[in-house]
């Protein structure tokens, strides 16, 4: 979104407000093509496990409001959410309009950020490959798999925290 807005001078909130509906978009994409994709690649048992948490996002109720806006608010991807809801074939307008606050309150961090950062080049990029982004970015990764390698029934049914992550088949 900030390369569009810089290199084409578009206005910041138009290319916001674009750029959220389209994640929205992409995302409600996803969560329909993927149970079909889910069944040829994960093991039943992992499947059942991510059905687990998506049928706990069905209610639609405040507390999986708040669970989804505040989710989207934090730096991590929103994907694992939607590929839960979608291998559960949850019904997904029943927290897209929360997705669509937090995305556009976190996105609007980020375009504005993005736009301090290009304006602001040549001062942020000497050390811009660093110890610190290495582990940022190895970080992310590392909690993309502990994401998917928790055994989210035992967690939410017994409380107790176990890791699988023998996940493909």
């Amino acid at each position: 979104m900030v390369f569009f807005q810089m290199r084409f001078d578009l206005n910041i909130w138009i290319v916001l407000v674009t750029g959220v509906l389209g994640s929205a978009l992409g995302r409600y994409i996803l969560s329909l093509y993927i149970p079909f994709f889910s069944d040829k690649v994960l093991k039943p048992s992992k499947r059942e496990d991510i059905e687990f948490i998506g049928k706990q996002l069905q209610d639609g109720s405040w507390k999986v409001q708040a669970f989804v806006f505040f989710y989207t608010m934090v730096p991590m991807p929103s994907v694992p959410l939607f590929t839960a809801a979608g291998i559960a074939r949850v019904r997904m307008l029943g927290f897209m309009p929360a997705f669509v606050a937090g995305k556009f309150v976190s996105d609007m961090i980020m375009v504005l950020s993005g736009d301090y950062a290009a304006r602001n080049m040549v001062a942020l990029t000497e050390g811009g490959l660093s110890w610190k982004s290495i582990l940022g970015v190895a970080s992310g990764v590392a909690m993309l798999l502990v994401f998917l390698g928790i055994d989210w029934r035992t967690l939410m049914m017994h409380s107790r925290l176990r890791f699988d992550f023998r996940i493909w088949k």
